[in-house]
C-alpha cells in the first residue's frame, strides 16, 4: 500500500485501525470455521458467540490507532517495543470491559498490533513481506513491563515443547506468509469465491501449526486431527470442490467432538486479511456499525 499525501498520519493510522478492526470482524463472521465461532454459532465455546466477537473487534480499534500513530516512521528500538507493549496491554484491558472479562482476542492484539506498528513504522509504503520482517525484528526486543505470569497458551508451549505465538511473530509469521498468503491468492486464481480461498487459507494454517487453544483444550490427539484434517481438505482441492468440502465437515465434526478449537489459526488469519488488504489496498472497508 502507498500513503495517500493529502490525507496525512493522522487519516492513515485511522484507515490502518479500521483494517485491524474489519480483518477481526471478517475472521469472525467467516463459515464455516471448524471448531471456532462463526456465524452458523459458537463452535466449541460455551463462553463466546459472534455478537461477543464483534464487540471485542470494535473495543479494540482506539488501541489500533494509537498503536500506529506512536509506531509512525520510527525504528525498532526497545522504546518502542516497551511502548507498544504497554498499549496492547491497555488495549486488552479495554477489551475485557467490552466483553465482560472473556478472552476474546488477546492472541490478536499481539499478532496485528505488531503488524500495524511495523505498518506504521514503514509509513505506510512497505509490502507484506517488509512489514512481516520488521514485526519480527520489534517481536525479539524485550518489554521489561511484560507480565511474568503464564498463560495458557505459553503453558501449552512449555508442556508439550512446541513453538507459540511469540515464536511466530519472531519468525516474521511464516504461517502468514509461506502458508495463509499464498493458499488464499491460489485459491482466487483458480475461481474460488472469496469466502471458500479464505476458508483455504485457514485450512493452510492449520496444516503445520503448532496451535497452543488446541493443545490447551484437546492436546496432542487434538493438534494430529486437526493438522490431519486441515490437510485433507487441501489435498482434495479446497473447499470448491465437494471432496474438499466433505473434508471440511468431517474435520468440523471432530474438532467439536474434541472440544477443539483453533483459536491460534484464527488470529494469524486475521493477520493474513490485514496484510493482504494493505498489500492491494483495494479490498473495502465495510460500515462497522
Amino acid at each position: 500500500m502507498k500513503l495517500h499525501p493529502q490525507k496525512g498520519v493522522e487519516a492513515e493510522a485511522g484507515w490502518l485501525a479500521r483494517a485491524a478492526t474489519q480483518s477481526l470482524i471478517e475472521e469472525a463472521r467467516l463459515s464455516p470455521k471448524p471448531g471456532l465461532v462463526d456465524s452458523r454459532g459458537n463452535g466449541a465455546h460455551h463462553d463466546l458467540s459472534l455478537a461477543l466477537m464483534e464487540r471485542s473487534a470494535l473495543s479494540l480499534t482506539p488501541t489500533f490507532h494509537a498503536l500506529a500513530l506512536q509506531s509512525w516512521e520510527r525504528p525498532a528500538d526497545i522504546a518502542l517495543r516497551q511502548l507498544i507493549g504497554r498499549l496492547g496491554r491497555e488495549g486488552e484491558q479495554q477489551m475485557m470491559a467490552a466483553t465482560g472479562g472473556v478472552n476474546t482476542h488477546r492472541g490478536a492484539i499481539w499478532a496485528l498490533g505488531l503488524l500495524i506498528s511495523a505498518t506504521a513504522m514503514h509509513g505506510m509504503n512497505g509490502s507484506s513481506v517488509e512489514i512481516a520482517a520488521t514485526a519480527a525484528r520489534l517481536a525479539a526486543l524485550p518489554d521489561e513491563a511484560a507480565p511474568k505470569s503464564f498463560s495458557k497458551g505459553l503453558r501449552a508451549t512449555r508442556r508439550y515443547r512446541v513453538p507459540g505465538a511469540r515464536e511466530e511473530a519472531q519468525q516474521g509469521f511464516p504461517h502468514v506468509m509461506r502458508l495463509a498468503l499464498p493458499q488464499l491468492r491460489r485459491s482466487r486464481q483458480s475461481g474460488a469465491t472469496e469466502s471458500e480461498a479464505r476458508i483455504d487459507a485457514l485450512m493452510a494454517i492449520m496444516t503445520s501449526l503448532s496451535d497452543t487453544c488446541v493443545l490447551s483444550r484437546a492436546g496432542l490427539p487434538g493438534l494430529e486431527t486437526m493438522q490431519n484434517g486441515a490437510r485433507s481438505v487441501l489435498m482434495n482441492g479446497g473447499i470448491s470442490r465437494k471432496e474438499g468440502r466433505d473434508a471440511l465437515d468431517l474435520l468440523d465434526r471432530n474438532m467439536l467432538a474434541l472440544n477443539a478449537s483453533p483459536g491460534g489459526a484464527a488470529d494469524l488469519l486475521a493477520a493474513t486479511f490485514l496484510l493482504d488488504r494493505i498489500d492491494n489496498d483495494a479490498t473495502p472497508l465495510h460500515s462497522l456499525n
